[in-house]
């Protein structure tokens, strides 16, 4: 042993040589990639000033910002950067334990060398991230300062109150302002075609400029018409083939070859080169001007459907169909409209009050749309054919109900709004809620496509709502909260601020919880989750079958593993997400008096389920009697036990009473059990006889064995019959009453071959005053007015009289006390 103590020595010398050599190499290669602190000190600096002033543009306080935000990151993985070599050094100093204390023995040197180089190295590691959380701090701050300033400014803008658009006098100076823009889209066209050299590039390009342009007029004419049609025609052809994700799939055609068809124009254009600088703003805005067109056209296609096969989630008739899709496209319209205005006024820097009024009037028209939308909302008929939303979806038909509601009352107060002069608020007001209401219905049409798609792909019955496609939903609707968001105002760094916010995580103690470490903790623990499965699988249906254990061990051993299975993954899923578990000591030791007092049944069964698993006392299939209760079990889970009666009811047994109270077993560890019957004949019949009659009958029983032979024992004599019993060992005992109905049969049969009487009881019924039914004296005594109509056992005397029951000891009327 002495050869591999020496090799150990010399393997530890070279394991803290190599430690000793990688974290300085580690350190340094920390301090090559750390941030240039004194650049970072002017970036800082400059952005407090500008901040301080708060005089710089939204557009330079957003190119500030997002350079400090670049400082951030590399803060951050600064941070994050020695993490796991600092928690290796703090465990070496652990592991070297606490310096000895004043007064007390000084430690080994090699100890309190190894303590000052570990420290030293600690020191190294852990300066630059002082350094660093210092800046990281000072970055979060300058951040929020720039985004309360945006902010101010954007509630600036809303709040303020403009030249009121309903000004008459305003009117004239506005028309003149959108005619001059008008007239230099021309102008600027008109010098384009001046220039020699713009003129020869057109003509040089006029057959590409020829095919794009008659390429985007039929692209822009019939394409939408075409797929519309299409659409139509693979959802009526046969609804059985789940064309419906068809036919939506197809439907999208209404966008994309539109959309293809302007960006062929704008392609065409671009080629001939015949336009000035307003409209190149305009070929620039051309494509969200179409997105908002043709979107808007195919919501309204989709959602106010022309042809009654395809299914919309409202319930419509075909009228106020026909007025949903015109004031889609009418919406889409607008949408476009203003996006236009709101161009060329900023390119040519309109004034506030020429501004107002050319916006005003593309408000008052879509909130006249939007007033009409939301009374066609109002009219949604849950129960009208072909709508989605069916009388049992009651919380989307009160969603429906209230976006109408909400539409109509943004609808009359945007209009007063800009009459009032705040035409910014206005529209702020009327245009976000028309984007909302597109994508309410994108995403209604999504789900939709979605629970298609999944009965398409599945091959599932048509109208299968699954799990899946519903998941699928739902996770529609929480990735539209950003989208909404930006609709509504949000800036697309407020967006991104959080999503900073929430990388960071949350701080608790020393584990900081944030989306990554979730989301390492979900995956981890779902692929120990399919391990154990598969492990599980593979011992039920692999290895154990071909093992002599019993099946009530092979199950028991498939559950104790999927429990372990399940604990390793969630301490291994823990432990990756980087969640440290003894800073939760203090807090689960707190709890768990509470949970022992409060949950205390809970544990009891789980306890008891565990010892049901090791010890076995029950096994599934075994047949059991519990609480009064027979059947079979069928399931032994953590908590319960589901045991199956015969009845074919499922009784849920707590486990605890398995443990603690007392259960018949009839199958536990084999099916042999016995079978008491028992057989009543009539007096005065030969005993001998009928015991060999029925020990004949249970022999020839094929479930009755042979070893132990089956048994008749001549109980004594009853009230009514000399009482005999069978009893039999049955193979399985499962078939207990099977054989028992056999064996009836027998009996009967052969008795009634044998001329074997089996007696039942005689009642005689006797009245105490006969004499009021009969209207006889009282004195006369009692008569008996029926008797049983069944004769007697042999070997029972007679009455003396059948007439009057009389005392045998004193010859007077009898007066039995019986009903």
């Amino acid at each position: 042993m002495r050869w591999l103590s020496g090799f150990l020595t010399v393997l530890f010398l070279g394991l803290a040589s190599v430690t000793l050599v990688a974290a300085p190499a580690m350190a340094q290669q920390s301090a090559a990639n750390a941030p240039d602190y004194s650049e970072w000190e002017v970036v800082a600096t400059r952005a407090e000033k500008a901040v301080d002033t708060a005089r710089a543009s939204d557009a330079a306080l957003t190119a500030l910002r997002a350079q400090i935000a670049d400082w951030r990151s590399q803060f951050q993985d600064q941070l994050s950067g020695n993490d796991s070599r600092i928690a290796t050094l703090r465990d070496q100093l652990t592991a070297l334990g606490d310096p000895p204390a004043e007064g007390a023995p000084a430690e080994a040197p090699e100890i309190a060398q190894r303590r000052i180089e570990l420290n030293d190295q600690l020191t190294r590691l852990t300066t630059p991230r002082r350094s660093a959380e210092e800046a990281l701090s000072r970055a979060n701050g300058i951040i929020s300062q720039i985004d309360a300033i945006l902010r101010a400014r954007q509630a600036d803008k809303l709040l303020n109150r403009g030249p009121s658009p309903v000004n008459p006098a305003l009117w004239g100076a506005a028309l003149s302002d959108m005619g001059q823009s008008l007239r230099a889209v021309w102008s600027g066209t008109y010098q384009a075609w001046s220039t020699p050299t713009r003129r020869d590039e057109a003509q040089n390009n006029l057959p590409l400029v020829l095919v794009l342009v008659v390429l985007a007029i039929i692209l822009l004419a019939r394409s939408r018409s075409w797929s519309e049609q299409l659409a139509v025609y693979l959802v009526r052809r046969d609804t059985k083939t789940r064309s419906d994700f068809a036919g939506f799939v197809v439907s999208l055609g209404q966008i994309v070859f539109p959309l293809l068809g302007i960006f062929a124009l704008i392609r065409a254009l671009g080629a001939t080169q015949l336009y000035g600088p307003r409209g190149e703003l305009i070929l620039t805005i051309l494509p969200a001007m179409g997105i908002c067109f043709f979107v808007s056209r195919w919501i309204g296609s989709r959602m106010f459907p022309a042809d009654e096969a395809v299914n919309s989630p409202l319930g419509l008739s075909e009228a106020r169909r026909t007025e949903g899709r015109y004031y889609s496209m009418l919406l889409g319209l607008a949408l476009a409209a203003n996006l236009l205005v709101m161009n060329l006024s900023s390119f040519d820097r309109f004034t506030a009050a020429s501004n107002n009024v050319l916006a005003f009037p593309i408000i008052v028209f879509a909130s006249l749309l939007t007033f009409r939308m939301g009374q066609l909302l109002r009219r949604h008929d849950a129960a009208h054919d072909g709508s989605s939303l069916t009388e049992e979806n009651a919380y989307r038909n009160r969603l429906v109900s209230l976006l109408g509601q909400a539409a109509k009352l943004v609808a009359i107060v945007a209009p007063v709004l800009g009459a009032a002069g705040y035409v910014t608020a206005s529209a702020s007001l009327i245009y976000p809620a028309i984007l909302s209401l597109a994508l309410f219905a994108t995403i209604a049409l999504l789900q939709e496509a979605v629970n298609d798609g999944y009965v398409f792909f599945s091959k599932s019955p048509v109208g299968t709502k699954g799990l899946m496609p519903t998941l699928i939903g739902f996770l529609l609707l929480i990735a539209s909260a950003p989208l909404f968001a930006l609709v509504w105002g949000a800036r697309v760094t407020d967006l991104t601020e959080l999503w900073a916010r929430a990388r960071a995580g949350v701080s608790i103690g020393d584990t900081t919880l944030s989306p990554g470490s979730f989301i390492t903790l979900i995956v981890v623990f779902s692929i120990g989750l399919f391990l154990t499965r598969a492990l599980q699988g593979t011992l039920k249906t692999s290895l154990l079958p071909k093992t002599k254990i019993d099946p009530g061990g092979q199950v028991a051993m498939v559950s104790g593993v999927g429990y372990i299975g399940i604990f390793l993954a969630a301490l291994v899923a823990i432990t990756s997400a980087g969640i440290d578990l003894s800073s939760l000591a203090i807090v689960a030791g707190a709890l768990s008096v509470g949970i022992g007092f409060g949950l205390q049944n809970i544990v009891s069964n789980f306890v008891s389920g565990i010892i049901l698993l090791i010890e076995r006392p029950i096994s599934e299939g075994d047949w059991i009697e519990v609480g009064g209760q027979h059947g079979y079990v069928r399931d032994i889970s953590v908590r319960s036990t589901r045991i199956e009666t015969f009845d074919r009811t499922d009784v849920i047994v707590p486990n605890a009473d398995l443990i603690s109270g007392t259960v018949t077993n009839y199958t536990r560890g084999n099916t042999v059990g016995r079978l008491i019957l028992k057989v009543g004949v009539a007096y005065g019949t030969d005993t001998m006889r009928i015991d060999g009659i029925l020990r004949e009958i249970a022999s020839a029983h094929p479930m009755v064995l042979a070893n132990p032979a089956p048994n008749v024992v001549f109980m004594g004599f009853g009230a009514d019959s000399l009482d005999f019993e069978i009893r039999a060992i049955l193979r399985d005992v499962n078939w207990l009453l099977s054989v028992r109905n056999d064996m009836n049969h027998k009996i009967a049969a052969r008795f009634q071959e044998e001329g074997i009487e089996i007696p039942f009881a005689q009642r005689d019924i006797w009245l105490r005053n006969p004499e009021v039914l009969r209207g006889a004296p009282p004195e006369q005594s009692p008569v008996k007015v029926a008797t049983a109509t069944a004769p007697k056992p042999q070997g029972q005397p007679d009455d003396p009289d059948p007439d009057v029951d009389t005392d045998t000891d004193t010859g007077t009327p009898d007066t039995p006390d019986r009903t």
